[in-house]
């Protein structure tokens, strides 16, 4: 994919104000300008919000509060009909390239760069099929050779919270995609997979040794049972 392909895709990315009446976002379908603002309003209503059931203080996601009062998080719509999941990933691509270039996106402290790609068109009954498709393609070599994190997002979605198993936090009105930095932070997401808990491992391979003694220092494990 070369340069123009995502400068178009940059052409397609809006802010939250955007999505507001008269905003920028106003030029779209109304399905996808519907959709994008359902995702919006889910963002800020719940994961930026905290939650009894969470399993630790603050918001769902941390990131995310400092990223929209910093105007670094972005929402693209894309359509999945006539599609493959392949083509879909190149799409993504344009994305890709975009997070990895700071000049179409303004912003200092790229962490809190992200882009939520929503999928208006894609049923629910399809959603886990078809996003799994895109994360086996684009997953790995995103982490691996980018240094970007990807997740998918859709109302069946079964994934637990890291401190509450029983709390489902990946389930949004509206299929989408997201996209991020990596953070050191993210081997809690991985413990459970050891490909890609060795992935982490080798982006961090001094750091993530100090982040995981931290987190033991502040476990009983040292204490006596006696």
């Amino acid at each position: 994919m070369d340069g123009s392909h995502s400068l178009a895709q940059a052409a397609n990315l809006f802010l939250f104000e955007d999505l507001e009446d008269g905003g920028r976002a106003s030029t779209l379908a109304k399905g996808e300008l519907t959709a994008l603002r359902a995702v919006a309003e889910w963002i800020r209503g719940f994961v930026a919000k905290p939650h009894k059931d969470l399993g630790r203080a603050g918001p769902v996601c941390p990131f995310v509060p400092v990223a929209c009062e910093r105007r670094t998080l972005w929402l693209a719509p894309e359509e999945t009909a006539g599609r493959s999941v392949s083509d879909v990933v190149d799409v993504l691509n344009g994305y890709r390239m975009l997070l990895q270039d700071p000049r179409p996106l303004d912003g200092k402290e790229p962490n809190y760069k992200s882009i939520v790609i929503a999928f208006p068109d894609l049923p629910t009954d399809r959603a886990k099929a078809f996003l799994d498709g895109v994360l086996r393609e684009l997953g790995v070599p995103s982490y691996v050779n980018d240094g970007l994190v990807l997740g998918g997002f859709y109302e069946t979605n079964e994934g637990p919270a890291i401190y509450n198993p029983g709390f489902r936090p990946f389930t949004p009105p509206v299929p989408f995609l997201l996209m991020r930095h990596a953070v050191i932070s993210d081997w809690k997401f991985f413990l459970d997979s050891e490909d890609w808990l060795g992935h982490w491992a080798r982006r961090y391979p001094v750091s993530g040794i100090h982040a995981l003694a931290e987190e033991l220092r502040s476990l009983p494990w040292r204490v006596s049972r006696d």
